[in-house]
């Protein structure tokens, strides 16, 4: 750990530390949060640079609502702060304390976090997609209409709570330790920042080959009929191509992104719950039992079958996807 313990050396010298634990005694920094307070600043840089570059184009860019985006990022991290070890750590802790095998932090360790925090993010991500609870929060990083690095920025205050950090689990229970796990995630969201720009085009054939980049997220925002669930890798697209996910970018169909059915509202609490709404509003309308709650598991767009016909499943044009 002598990067955590470097970084927290650099900031206890800025005084940052000291800030931090004036304005909220009652939180410990762990290495992972750590990682995403000394990332902040560069991630608002390059956004800067990068509005400056396509602020005139209102395609590409709104000044408000990049605004909004990083609004809505430091919603995320403040209930992640606040709540994340009150409610994860702890079942991380009783799944490392369970752990079936006892891995000290070495060059093939590290490694393998690597690839198991990469494998796990790929499923998450996938299930985020595809079922309904998962998406309810996934739908606010989709929603806007434009594709630049504040919408990396634009996360739903609930995950902490939606249960996501659960597929990761498996990970503590094989031995590898929750802060490896932690801090492989969140150097993978830090890389995930850098890929959502339409200003690099491709990149040379190996790199595209291995790692998710600006183009393979692009098409993961489209909201076109053959971009739909494609391309959920982290900083590895190879789980993509391995489990039929997977789909280039075509420059003659460029990607249109946002969501069929836009959200109702820009305020901050609507975007972060607003399909929560829906979803229970569907779970509310009469009928059986089993079938209300199975809005809760089931794709966005499911629909229940009709009283006539319980043996059917019918579909309705999904939530993400183009009409």
């Amino acid at each position: 750990m002598a990067l955590t313990d470097m970084l927290l050396a650099v900031l206890h010298d800025s005084g940052l530390i000291g800030l931090w634990e004036m304005v909220a005694p009652w939180l410990a920094l762990d290495a992972r949060q750590l990682i995403f307070v000394v990332a902040t600043p560069a991630f608002i840089a390059v956004a800067v640079w990068e509005y400056l570059r396509i602020k005139h184009d209102p395609k590409l860019m709104d000044g408000r609502e990049a605004i909004r985006n990083f609004a809505l990022g430091a919603g995320y991290q403040t209930t992640e702060l606040l709540f994340a070890g009150i409610i994860a750590f702890p079942v991380y802790a009783l799944c490392y304390h369970y752990r079936l095998f006892d891995l000290e932090l070495n060059a093939l360790t590290a490694i393998l976090t690597f690839i198991g925090v990469e494998f796990c993010f790929y499923w998450m991500h996938r299930t985020s997609h595809r079922v309904r609870w998962f998406w309810a929060a996934h739908i606010v990083h989709h929603s806007s209409e434009r594709m630049n690095f504040s919408t990396a920025m634009r996360q739903n205050a609930t995950n902490i709570f939606n249960g996501n950090w659960l597929f990761y689990l498996p990970l503590a229970l094989l031995g590898f330790n929750p802060v490896w796990i932690g801090v492989a995630y969140a150097l993978s969201l830090v890389y995930q920042f850098f890929i959502h720009t339409t200003l690099v085009r491709r990149l040379p054939d190996w790199v595209e080959l291995i790692f998710n980049t600006p183009s393979h997220h692009r098409v993961h925002h489209g909201r076109n009929r053959g971009y739909i669930d494609q391309n959920f890798g982290g900083v590895l697209i190879v789980w993509d191509r391995l489990f039929g996910t997977f789909t280039p970018e075509d420059e003659r169909n460029p990607p249109h992104y946002g969501v069929t059915t836009p959200p109702p509202s820009n305020n901050l609490f609507v975007l972060w719950t607003h399909e929560y709404v829906d979803l229970f509003r569907d779970m509310a309308q009469p009928g059986r039992l089993w079938f209300r709650i199975k809005h809760l598991w089931k794709p966005p767009e499911w629909k229940r079958p009709a009283p006539a016909d319980l043996g059917t499943t019918h579909a309705r044009t999904p939530l993400n996807t183009d009409q």
